[in-house]
């Protein structure tokens, strides 16, 4: 038992380690994570994947959304860190939505293009709009991200 949880500690340390050192990528970008911004979406990343039901090997998807996202021009550093937990949490809902269909890099690269464009970096709208026609294209087999998502099932 002890075993167990040394070793989720060793993984929050190397997660947090990651975090860290994607603050050299996005400091030219103006954005930094602090220890203690970086402890809290971890926490939320643990939250989210219970309430999701899901279970993630490796370092999880906080990374390539932060270099994914970083360069946004609606992301600045009062509100790096709600984004990225909320990107996150939108991440996992919408691989559950989409029914794992969907890589994460398309679903991640499908995100930016939205959050960047007609979202204008606005989470909310995100995902209940784009991502909601998104996911169902998906589960219809209807799904190309590279169509325009204005036109309806």
């Amino acid at each position: 038992m002890d075993n167990e949880k040394w070793l989720v500690q060793g993984e929050d340390r190397a997660f947090l380690a990651k975090l860290n050192a994607a603050n050299e990528y996005t400091g030219q970008f103006g954005l930094k994570l602090s220890e203690e911004d970086a402890a809290l979406l971890l926490t939320e990343r643990k939250n989210i994947l219970i309430k999701q039901e899901r279970v993630e090997f490796g370092e999880g998807i906080l990374p390539k959304l932060i270099f994914a996202f970083c360069d946004s021009p609606y992301i600045y550093q009062d509100n790096y860190t709600d984004t990225l937990g909320r990107l996150q949490e939108v991440f996992y809902l919408y691989k559950n939505e989409t029914l794992d269909e969907i890589p994460d890099d398309e679903l991640i690269e499908f995100m930016k293009e939205q959050f960047d464009g007609p979202c204008q970096g606005s989470v909310d709208y995100l995902e209940d709009t784009s991502l909601e026609v998104f996911a169902r294209k998906s589960r219809f087999g209807l799904h190309d991200s590279r169509e325009e998502d204005d036109d309806e099932i």
